[in-house]
C-alpha cells in the first residue's frame, strides 16, 4: 500500500492512572514542528531515532513538565509516519495537561486503534498483523502471548501468502483456458489442478481447524467439575489452585453456588468452576446452585465428573451420566475422575473410553490429571511448531475459502466448465486476501477491527 498520510493525532500510549513515567505518541505529518511549539527546543531539524531533554512549555512559555522526546522520521515510525513520543512524569494531571497542550498546537485526540490502523494502511503491518497487536496486548498467559506473537512475526500472513500464490498460479492457468475457449485448448493438467487444490484445501482445514484451540488459549478453557455431593468437588479445586479457595465439609450441599478460579498450567489459562452438587432436592437456594452447575456444563470445554470411588451406587451412576453426557454433548471432552483414591476400595468400572484416580485429600493423581488436561486441551496441535487461528474474523474467513476450494475440487472430478471453476478459485483467493488485507477491506470492517482496541495503540 501507499503511505498516507494525515492529519497530527495523539494520545496516551501508556495505561491510564498514575506511574513513575507515562508515554504520549504523536505522529502524523510534521508532527516535529509542531511539537516544537510546545517544546523548549526545535526538533523539526533533529535527526530520526534520537532522544531530547527538554520541557513542554504552554502558550505563555510556562514550564509544565521536563520531558524526553524520542523522534522517528517518515517511514521509520510504527505507523509509518512521521512521530514523536513525549516520556513524561506519570501524574494524571500532567498527562492531561500535555495532552491539552499538544490539542493546542494543532494535534487532534487520537481514536481507539488509530496509530495502528494507520500502521496498517501505511504499509507497516498486515491486517492479520495489525489485530494480533491487540492480541498481544490483552494475553495473558504464556501459550496466548506465543500465539500473538507468531501472527504479529508474519508467521500466519506468510502461510496465506503462500497458499494464495498457488491459487494464483491456478487461476492463472484456468484463466488462459477462458481466453482461448473457442480453441478448445487445455492448458492446465486436471490431475496435477486436482492435487493442487486437495493440498490447499488441506491446510486450510487445519488452519480452520485450530481455531478451537486457539480461541480456547486466547479466552480461557472452561473446565467443569461436576458430581453428586460430597465426590470431593471443591477439594479437588483446592488441591489444584493449592490453595483453600472453596468450604470444605462432609455436610451435603455445602457449595450452593459455582465458585470459578484460574489455573495456568503449562502455558495454559483454565477456568475452573467448582459446582454445586448435582441431586434431587427441595431446597430452594440450592435447587438455583444445581441448575447454574447444569449450565456451566454447557459452557465447559471439558467437564471432569467426580464419582466416590468407595461409594458403589455413586459409582454407578456417575458412569451412567457419564455416557450419557457424551452422547448429549460428543464435542466436549467428558472426563470420568475416580476419587478418593486413598481408601484402598475395590471398584467395579464398567467399559469407560479412560477412567483417572485421584485422591484429592493427598494430592494422589493429581499431577496427571494436569498433564490430562493440558493434553485435552492441545490435541494433536503443536504451538510452537504450527499456526494457531485465535481471530474470529480470520476463521470464518478460512471456512470460507474451504467451502470455495471444495465447489472447486467438486468441479474438477466432474463435468464443471472452466469458468465456474475460477470463479470459485477466485472466491477463495478473495476469501484469503480479507485476512491480511490484500485485497480492498471494507471501511467498515476496519473501523469494527480497530475500534476495539485501547486509545494509544
Amino acid at each position: 500500500m501507499q503511505d498516507i498520510h494525515q492529519d497530527p493525532i495523539c494520545a496516551l500510549a501508556t495505561a491510564n492512572g498514575m506511574g513513575a513515567i507515562a508515554v504520549i505518541r504523536v505522529s502524523g505529518a510534521g508532527v516535529k514542528a509542531l511539537v516544537s511549539k510546545g517544546f523548549s527546543k526545535d526538533l523539526s531539524a533533529l535527526p530520526s531515532h534520537s532522544v531530547h531533554l527538554g520541557w513542554m512549555l504552554s502558550a505563555h512559555g510556562e514550564r509544565l513538565d521536563e520531558v524526553l522526546a524520542t523522534l522517528f522520521d517518515h517511514g521509520k515510525s510504527f505507523t509509518g509516519e512521521e512521530s514523536v513520543e513525549l516520556a513524561c512524569h506519570g501524574s494524571p494531571y500532567i498527562q492531561q495537561l500535555l495532552l491539552q497542550r499538544l490539542v493546542e498546537v494543532g494535534c487532534r485526540l487520537a481514536e481507539p486503534g488509530e496509530f495502528t490502523k494507520r500502521a496498517f494502511l501505511n504499509g507497516r503491518l498486515d491486517l492479520s498483523q495489525a489485530e494480533a497487536v491487540a492480541d498481544l496486548i490483552a494475553a495473558q498467559s504464556k501459550q496466548a502471548h506465543q500465539v500473538a506473537l507468531q501472527q504479529l512475526r508474519g508467521r500466519f500472513s506468510s502461510e496465506l501468502q503462500q497458499l494464495r500464490e498457488q491459487l494464483i498460479n491456478f487461476a492463472a492457468l484456468i484463466e488462459l483456458e477462458l481466453d482461448f475457449a473457442e480453441e478448445d485448448v487445455e492448458f492446465a493438467d486436471r490431475s496435477s489442478l486436482k492435487q493442487l487444490v486437495a493440498s490447499v484445501l488441506q491446510m486450510v482445514r487445519r488452519l480452520a481447524a485450530s481455531f478451537e484451540l486457539g480461541n480456547a488459549i486466547k479466552q480461557g478453557v472452561p473446565v467443569a467439575i461436576v458430581g453428586a455431593p460430597n465426590t470431593g468437588k471443591s477439594t479437588l479445586l483446592n488441591q489444584l489452585l493449592g490453595e483453600e479457595r472453596a468450604i470444605v465439609s462432609d455436610i451435603a450441599g455445602t457449595t450452593r453456588d459455582v465458585i470459578e478460579e484460574v489455573l495456568n498450567i503449562e502455558g495454559i489459562q483454565f477456568r475452573l468452576i467448582d459446582t454445586a452438587g448435582i441431586r434431587q432436592t427441595t431446597e430452594t437456594i440450592e435447587a438455583l446452585g444445581i441448575e447454574r452447575s447444569q449450565q456451566k456444563i454447557e459452557q465447559a470445554k471439558i467437564v471432569l465428573c467426580l464419582a466416590d470411588s468407595g461409594d458403589a451406587s455413586n459409582l454407578q451412576e456417575t458412569q451412567e451420566w457419564v455416557q450419557s453426557l457424551k452422547t448429549l454433548h460428543p464435542d466436549k471432552n467428558i472426563l470420568l475422575i475416580l476419587n478418593k483414591a486413598d481408601l484402598n476400595t475395590t471398584v467395579n468400572l464398567n467399559n469407560q473410553e479412560e477412567v483417572l484416580q485421584i485422591s484429592a485429600l493427598n494430592g494422589d493423581g493429581v499431577l496427571e490429571l494436569k498433564n490430562k488436561l493440558v493434553q485435552l486441551t492441545l490435541g494433536d496441535f503443536s504451538i510452537q511448531d504450527e499456526t494457531i487461528v485465535s481471530n474470529a474474523r480470520h476463521h470464518a474467513a478460512l471456512e470460507l475459502t474451504a467451502a470455495a476450494l471444495d465447489r472447486a475440487q467438486a468441479g474438477l472430478d466432474g463435468q464443471t466448465t472452466a469458468d465456474f471453476i475460477a470463479m470459485d478459485i477466485r472466491e477463495a483467493m478473495r476469501q484469503l486476501g480479507q485476512i491480511t488485507g490484500q485485497i480492498d477491506v471494507d471501511t467498515d470492517i476496519l473501523g469494527t477491527i480497530f475500534s476495539k482496541f485501547c486509545i494509544g495503540k
